[in-house]
C-alpha cells in the first residue's frame, strides 16, 4: 500500500493520514480497532454514552488492537466531566472534540500525553482552539453528515491552512482517493472520513442502514434543525420531512423533542423511516460494504494515483 508521511502521521504515530470519524452509535470499538489495525486512527464515538459503557468500549478496543486509537468527546454531553475523567484514567492516544471548547480539559490531556484534535467549522474557532493547545485541527465542511457548519470543505480548508501553524485534517465529503488528493492539494495533512466507514464490514450499525447508504444518490441528503441553531445533515426519510416542516414553522422545541433518540433508533434498530440516518453528501459515492483495511487501501492508493497523474500534467500540456 502507498504510504504518505505528513505531520499528522508523525503526531499520531500512524501509518496513513486517515482519521475515522467519531460517529455516535456508529463508531464502536470494533470499527475503531479495525481502522487502527489498518494503519489509520480509529475513533470511538462517545456521544451521550454512559461512562461505564465507554470504559468497556475503550477496553475492548485495547483487546482488539495495540495500535493508537482515540475517542470522540461531545463537549455538550451532560456528564462530560465524568467521561473525560474516565478517558484520562483509561488512557487513549488521542481525543477528537466537538460541540464546545476543550480548554477546560487541555492541561489534563497534555499531562497524560493525549493528543487533542478539535473539530472546527470556522477559522475563528480554529484559531482559538490552536491558542489553547490543540495539536491539530479537524476542519469539517458542511458536506459532512451529522452536525455541520456553514462553510464547504473546499472553501474552509485552505483558509485554515493559511491561518494556523498546527496541521489541518480535512473532513466533509471525502470518500475516495480523489477526495484525499484534493485535501492534500488544499494544504491539509490528513483526512477524516466518516460516511464511508459506516459501510465497513466491522461497523456494527444495522445492516439496513448500510444498504441505504449504498443505495444513496447525489441529492439524497438534506439538512434539518436550522431553527435550533444546530443543523444536522441526514439522508431523506419520513423523520427528515417532519423535522424540515417544523423548521419551516420555526418550532425549535418541538423539533428537538421529535429528534431525541432517533439516531440510536436508526443505527441500532434499523428504523429507516423514523430513525435519523446521519450521513454526508459522499454517501452517493459509497457503493459497497467492505473491510476497513480495504477502504484505507482504496483511499491511499487512489490518492497516490491522482497525485502521480497530476504530476505528469505539465508534460501533457507542453510546459
Amino acid at each position: 500500500m502507498a504510504v504518505v508521511r505528513t505531520r499528522v502521521t508523525d503526531l499520531l504515530g500512524i501509518e496513513h493520514p486517515v482519521v475515522q470519524g467519531g460517529m455516535a452509535w456508529t463508531a464502536t470499538a470494533e470499527l475503531s480497532a479495525a481502522v487502527s489495525e489498518a494503519g489509520g486512527l480509529g475513533i470511538i464515538g462517545a456521544g451521550h454514552m454512559p461512562t461505564e459503557l465507554l470504559r468497556e468500549q475503550i477496553r475492548t478496543a485495547k483487546e482488539l488492537t495495540d495500535k493508537p486509537f482515540g475517542v470522540n468527546l461531545m463537549l455538550l454531553t451532560p456528564h462530560i466531566d465524568e467521561l473525560v475523567e474516565m478517558v484520562l484514567a483509561e488512557g487513549v492516544h488521542a481525543v477528537t472534540t466537538g460541540a464546545g471548547n476543550p480548554g477546560k480539559y487541555m492541561p489534563a490531556f497534555k499531562e497524560r500525553g493525549i493528543k487533542v484534535l478539535p473539530i472546527a467549522p470556522s477559522v475563528a474557532l480554529a484559531k482559538r482552539l490552536e491558542s489553547i493547545g490543540a495539536d491539530a485541527i479537524i476542519g469539517e465542511g458542511m458536506e459532512a453528515g451529522g452536525h455541520i457548519g456553514e462553510l464547504t470543505t473546499m472553501a474552509l480548508i485552505p483558509q485554515l491552512v493559511d491561518a494556523l501553524g498546527v496541521p489541518v485534517i480535512a473532513a466533509g465529503g471525502i470518500a475516495d482517493g480523489r477526495g484525499v488528493a484534493a485535501a492534500f492539494a488544499l494544504g491539509a495533512e490528513g483526512v477524516q472520513v466518516g460516511t464511508r466507514f459506516m459501510c465497513a464490514t466491522e461497523c456494527t450499525i444495522h445492516e439496513d442502514v448500510k444498504l441505504r447508504i449504498v443505495k444513496a444518490r447525489d441529492r439524497d441528503t438534506v439538512v434539518t434543525g436550522y431553527s435550533t441553531g444546530h443543523p444536522v445533515r441526514v439522508i431523506k426519510n419520513k423523520l427528515a420531512r417532519m423535522l424540515m416542516e417544523l423548521d419551516r414553522e420555526n418550532k425549535a422545541e418541538e423539533l428537538e423533542a421529535l429528534g431525541s433518540g432517533k439516531l440510536s433508533l436508526c443505527m441500532c434498530q434499523g428504523d429507516l423511516d423514523m430513525g435519523s440516518i446521519m450521513a454526508g453528501q459522499s454517501a452517493a459515492m459509497v457503493d459497497r460494504i467492505q473491510p476497513a483495511a480495504e477502504i484505507i487501501e482504496d483511499l491511499m492508493s487512489g490518492a497516490v494515483t491522482v497525485i502521480d497523474r497530476l504530476a505528469e500534467m505539465p508534460d501533457r500540456v507542453g510546459a
